[in-house]
């Protein structure tokens, strides 16, 4: 083809990646040929499913990862899917390459009959979708087109812009990938490699791979990553193998097992034919290990080409040809120069460069060994600060080679370097996964035994650290006990069997233990259900950890509080980092804590961007881990649609603290996991699939339509009544016994998810159900004790703030003047909207500091009661002030005679929309009152940067007392709608769509 003068080269319908490689490495391997020119090469992969996979298993990310080391002009999918089916796969890959997006979907799913029958018409509408969302650059048709459907696609996007290219994604990580991707970067944790499939470490493994038994050789694979292990060393040197034969069976096995497979290979061989035998049947990115500058440059960069062109990662270990370096300056040199040679005339990413600065065998009796621990440590930091983007790696075994036999010292050893190491800058090693006792947990004189030898403290360490290992023997061997156990009574066997998962003698023991019970259920009453108890009563001590947070520029957690109690209740290890948490916090926690789930929670609308935030961050830093949304301003449609495509990991929006438990139990139990994402992953594909659908199908009357269809008010014959004042009013410490009066109570029993059934809804009726009455009277006595006690002490504040100001009408925007020089003067504010008098009210000082004093004193309940009880306050004050304003501020309904509960129903003249809420959703509109009033110094209530009020327990609204006002959604907006009000504004069209991101009837072109 390159002979034949093509412009581009295509490697398509990819569903077996190492297939790909193996075109790939040929282009790359001409293009090198000074007789060829470079094409751009662009790569197509094939998804078989909805699961997100090629058929070999590999996941799209996976994908990317695995090819991308080829610098693909564009890169994405065709074949197998619909477009529709196609655009969650095409949206992953787009996050994860710098490359331009291809797209060529079928017509379609096949029918019955093999046949496609999606319409050109069709088809093309849902990839102008694509092109107009931004993530394509080349777009086609696959199985199924015809020329007509090409031409209705060029014409549908002829006009759409195209995905923008990004700089290089994950510039500082580590990327490596199996089925599954993994990134290494800055956050990640220690990595471990599995060292026990070496035929040169593991004495059993290599009697398997002698004796032909890879089942049993891929056993130990599988107990491997069981164990840990997040990439697998596969080495085959041993004198009487075949090398290259072993390496090839084996690793064509692996990648018939898929929780093998799914973490990426370590391919170790000294033998470089046998690296490049496990490297062309691997179809993920993996990495060598090793080369090194002993037979000199001209070997060394020959061998690095190959593997740069295979898309591995590489060990580079510290030898170079005067030998191996044991020395601290030796060991910067060798990394240094091979660093060079690597990155500059090889053209080796930084990131896939991985140094081992030998670790050697302490404790040999030779005094020049004495510092090897110290020199490979020291290397180790010098290399770290002085090699942008490399990583450390290293054989730890080989430290307490002079201790074979004792592995109890061993693995101390073992793990008391690695713990020196890591501070140092190691991030990885080849290791026993599993088989590392915590070094906290070391014996403390066999633990300072292993630190003496490692820093070279004392001249006699090798020989006090031999005398303790002759005195003592790792207490239980597991081959001495699998061994010994049989020998115990039927019942010991049957519940050592149950345990250890052994089921080699189940059959002859049930039968044994048959005869000597009564009856053949006595057998499972007994011995079996005693270990299954005893089994649970040494189960961790707890179910596991979550951290929840309300997000940044939120400081709602009344509901999050409620949650947080319930799992800890269940047994959960529960980390709540409050209120305004940024994301870096979050996860730093989440890694640090080595959490389990993640819970965010919130209650304004921009806290929905902030979870989409956190999210992303999820993704990039590589996380595992379950994310839960809740709040009272998510759903389950903005999660499917907005937040779990951003996290490749589940995401679940929980819709209260009832359910948390059974939602965190499942994410934490393997088998009802994968049941319960089954089931949301269907689920929230239907969400998204409506979600587009309605997007594309509902009609939406242009601005100009709108505004004619506008309502329009019986000016005249109402004659708008004159405020007794003019200007702002300011009410502080206001009376919290005449508040207490007007607090609707529904909302409150709301907070604690104390619902009737009918016919006992709502308060008080509630009190007479039969399931929930009784705790519904017994919160409802607690909260008007607590509440009776705080306005004896005066512990809460009320304060608010009301204002009157002339306006006029402009359009969609009300204009505000000077209450002293009227509307003849220029205005001195503008609220968007049909708008008139503003008002700010809050009940929440000091509720804050009185829920942390019951927090402290571990009293969650009155922790939550108190901010209950704060908000249904502020809501009172709410009701109280817009009754003085109705009766007597504004004086427009002096009349009024209304009880409590019709204030609740909304039964007096006029409305009080809120910014935030359905008929104001725009947040920033609050800037414009807190200034017009000067709110924040007037009365200590300030704005996050999310715009949420702070103390929690306040509100906001603006008065409307025209008879015919009444509240409304504003609903879905179109951009049309959306450019008119930022240019009103005086905003960027991308700062306005983020304020109103939930009412967008479009994806704007801003958003990924």
């Amino acid at each position: 083809m390159l002979d034949g003068k093509v412009d581009a080269l295509l490697v398509e319908t990819i569903f077996d990646t190492a297939n790909s490689k193996t075109a790939l490495y040929a282009i790359q391997e001409l293009f090198e040929n000074e007789n060829y020119e470079p094409v751009p090469i662009l790569i197509s992969g094939t998804i078989v499913d909805k699961s997100g996979r090629t058929l070999s298993g590999q996941t799209s990310e996976a994908f990317v990862v695995s090819v991308s080391h080829s610098f693909p002009t564009c890169l994405g999918l065709n074949c197998a899917l619909g477009a529709a089916e196609m655009r969650p796969f095409i949206e992953r890959i787009g996050q994860m390459t710098d490359a331009a997006v291809i797209c060529y979907p079928n017509a379609g799913l096949p029918n019955t009959f093999g046949e496609y029958d999606e319409t050109p018409e069709d088809m093309a509408l849902t990839l102008k979708c694509f092109a107009d969302d931004g993530l394509i650059n080349i777009v086609g048709g696959c199985c199924g087109t015809t020329p007509d459907h090409i031409r209705a696609i060029a014409q549908a996007v002829k006009n759409s812009k195209p995905r923008t290219f990004t700089e290089r994604r994950f510039p500082d990580d580590m990327l490596l990938s199996g089925l599954e991707p993994m990134r290494i970067g800055k956050n990640t944790n220690f990595v471990n490699i599995g060292e026990r499939c070496n035929v040169a470490g593991s004495k059993a493994f290599c009697r398997l791979i002698k004796e032909n038994n890879y089942e049993k050789a891929l056993a130990v694979a599988k107990l491997q990553v069981e164990n840990g292990a997040q990439i697998l060393d596969i080495n085959m040197d041993e004198g009487m193998l075949d090398g290259v034969a072993a390496m090839t069976k084996f690793v064509n096995l692996l990648t018939s097992e898929p929780d093998v497979s799914r973490v990426p290979l370590c391919i170790d061989s000294s033998n470089f034919e046998v690296i490049l035998a496990g490297l062309k049947c691997t179809q993920g990115k993996c990495i060598v290990n090793s080369i090194s500058l002993k037979e000199g440059e001209e070997d060394f960069i020959q061998k690095a080409k190959t593997i740069r062109r295979f898309g591995a990662a590489v060990v580079v270990m510290a030898f170079d040809e005067e030998g191996q370096a044991t020395e601290v300056d030796r060991k910067v040199e060798i990394c240094t120069r091979s660093y060079n040679v690597l990155v500059n005339r090889v053209g080796f990413n930084p990131q896939d460069i991985i140094f081992d600065p030998n670790i050697l065998t302490l404790g040999t009796g030779m005094d020049e060994h004495n510092n090897y621990g110290v020199n490979f440590i020291k290397a180790t930091e010098i290399i770290k600060e002085t090699l942008p983007g490399v990583r450390i790696s290293g054989g730890v075994s080989n430290i307490s080679f002079s201790f074979r036999g004792n592995e109890l010292v061993r693995e101390a050893m073992h793990s008391v370097f690695l713990y020196h190491a890591i501070k140092a800058g190691m991030d990885m090693a080849i290791v026993n996964a599993g088989n590392l006792p915590v070094y906290d947990d070391i014996e403390p004189r066999l633990r300072d035994l292993c630190e003496d030898l490692l820093w070279n403290k004392d001249p006699l360490a090798t020989e006090k650290l031999l005398e303790f290992a002759q005195s003592c023997k790792k207490k239980e061997k597991k081959d001495e006990k699998e061994a010994e156990w049989r020998g115990n009574d039927v019942a010991t066997r049957l519940s050592f069997g149950l345990v250890k998962g052994i089921d080699a003698f189940i059959v002859e023991d049930t039968e044994e233990a048959r005869h000597l019970y009564p009856h053949p259920l006595n057998v499972i009453e007994g011995p079996l259900m005693n270990e299954a108890n005893k089994s649970d009563s040494q189960a961790s001590s707890n179910a596991g950890t979550v951290v929840l947070a309300t997000v940044k520029g939120d400081v709602h957690d009344i509901g999050k509080n409620i949650v947080g109690v319930v799992l800890g209740c269940n047994n959960f290890r529960v980390i709540d980092l409050g209120v305004m948490c940024p994301a870096n916090k979050i996860l730093e926690t989440a890694l640090q804590e080595k959490a389990d789930i993640i819970g965010l929670s919130g209650l304004i609308t921009p806290s929905l961007d902030e979870m989409i935030h956190v999210a992303k961050e999820m993704e990039r830093l590589g996380l595992q881990i379950p994310l839960l949304i809740g709040g009272a301003t998510t759903s389950k449609q903005h999660t499917a649609v907005k937040i779990a495509p951003k996290y490749s990991q589940p995401v679940v929006h929980v819709l209260d603290a009832s359910k948390s438990v059974l939602v965190c139990s499942a994410l934490l139990d393997k088998i009802n996991k994968e049941n319960l994402m089954d089931e949301i992953s269907e689920e929230y594909e239907e969400i998204r699939e409506d979600h587009y659908e309605n997007l594309r199908e509902k009609k939406y009357l242009s601005l100009d339509k709108a505004r004619e269809k506008r309502l329009r008010l019986d000016w005249e014959n109402f004659n708008p009544v004159v405020p007794s004042i003019l200007g702002t009013k300011l009410f502080k410490n206001y009376s919290l016994e005449t508040l207490k009066q007007l607090i609707d109570w529904k909302p409150f029993f709301d907070v604690w998810q104390l619902r009737g059934k009918y016919p006992h809804r709502g308060y008080p009726k509630l009190f007479n159900d039969p399931t929930i009455g009784q705790e519904a009277k017994r919160v409802f006595a607690d909260a008007e004790a607590l509440l009776s006690k705080l306005i004896k002490n005066d512990t809460l504040v009320a304060n608010g703030i009301v204002g009157f100001y002339p306006c006029n009408s402009k359009d969609d925007d009300i204009l505000i003047y000077s209450p002293e020089k009227g509307i003849n003067s220029e205005p001195i504010a503008v609220l968007h909207g049909l708008r008139q008098q503003a008002i700010k009210d809050q009940a929440g000082f000091g509720c804050k500091e009185i829920s942390q004093k019951y927090k402290v004193e571990l009293d969650d309940y009155n922790a939550i009661m108190v901010e209950a009880l704060a908000d249904r306050l502020a809501e009172a004050f709410a009701e109280e002030l817009h009754l003085r304003v109705r009766k007597e501020l504004w004086g427009y309904d002096c009349k009024e005679e209304l009880e409590a509960s019709d204030l609740h129903r909304i039964k007096y003249q006029g409305i009080r929309p809120a910014p935030g809420y359905p008929s104001q959703p725009d947040h920033t509109e609050k800037l414009t009152m807190w200034k017009l009033m000067n709110v924040d110094e007037e009365t200590g209530i300030s704005l996050t940067d999310s715009l949420a009020m702070f103390p929690a327990a306040s509100v906001c609204g603006l008065y409307f007392h025209h008879p015919q006002s009444s509240y409304f959604a504003v609903g879905k907006i179109t951009e049309d709608q959306v450019c008119d009000y930022a240019s009103r504004k005086g905003e960027s069209v991308s700062q306005t769509e983020k304020w109103l991101n939930i009412n967008l009837a479009y994806e704007p072109s801003s958003q990924d």
